[in-house]
């Protein structure tokens, strides 16, 4: 005998997800001492003319984090950058072609989010009909979708993950001076998470940057030292918060 609610089980329709990816595109202007967001204006339906978070359908035989570097290729061009995946957004009416009676099906969100430096990150000129702008993360406008969800989303996952991961080492050049990795994290931090002296003894004491015995003039002031990431004194560290206080 069939079991109590089969019936209904039975009746149920599966949902039928369109799957698209959406990249939370950071990054780091130390000069001015902003994070900014790449926010892209909408040319079409719906929410045309809105700004919203660069995004795309996947395409047929593409992996997920195919389609997110592909958004990347076509918005920035830029040599050092971190991307990893985010979330899964993937609610009920968070699309309005979600309606029965326009394009039908849910729309399923993979978002990604990737950490660059303001100084090298070149924006790709589209089209007249499209515009690709940076957003002061503290000023970003009302975006389309659920996206401005899914950029708060993004923006605490980044600061989480600099506690515990070396993500800055990625964005920053092969050589750089401790004031560079102060100033990124300060950027994204705020200034008040630490002063500059106890952050170089934390950062020095932690043992993963390798002194390279060179020095440069950058501004005012005595030459600093140029360090290196070691990825390979790092490993212990691994997944320990690194609080710079």
């Amino acid at each position: 005998m069939p079991q109590p609610g089969t019936n209904t089980l039975r009746q149920q329709t599966l949902a039928n997800f369109k799957v698209g990816v959406d990249n939370v595109i950071f990054s780091v202007d130390t000069k001015h001492n902003r994070l900014l967001a790449l926010l892209v204006k909408r040319d079409r339906e719906p929410f045309f003319g809105s700004w919203s978070l660069p995004g795309t359908l996947v395409r047929d035989g593409e992996s997920l984090e195919a389609a997110a570097h592909r958004i990347l290729a076509e918005k920035i061009r830029v040599n050092n950058l971190y991307l990893e995946q985010l979330y899964t957004f993937g609610g009920p009416g968070r699309d309005p072609r979600e309606a029965p009676d326009s394009y039908g099906g849910r729309y399923l969100s993979v978002s990604y989010f990737a950490l660059v430096r303001y100084e090298e990150a070149e924006l790709i000129k589209e089209n007249c009909t499209t515009r690709n702008s940076w957003f002061d993360i503290q000023k970003t406008p009302r975006l389309a979708f659920d996206h401005n969800r899914i950029l708060d989303y993004g923006y605490q996952r980044l600061r989480n993950k600099l506690e515990y991961s070396p993500i800055a080492f990625d964005v920053l050049p092969e050589l750089f001076t401790l004031n560079e990795v102060y100033q990124l994290y300060t950027t994204v931090l705020g200034e008040n998470f630490a002063d500059y002296s106890n952050f170089r003894t934390r950062l020095l004491k932690l043992g993963f940057l390798s002194d390279t015995g060179e020095k440069v003039n950058r501004g005012a002031g005595r030459p600093a030292s140029l360090f290196r990431f070691n990825a390979e004194a790092f490993a212990p560290l691994k997944d320990k918060a690194l609080v710079f206080v």
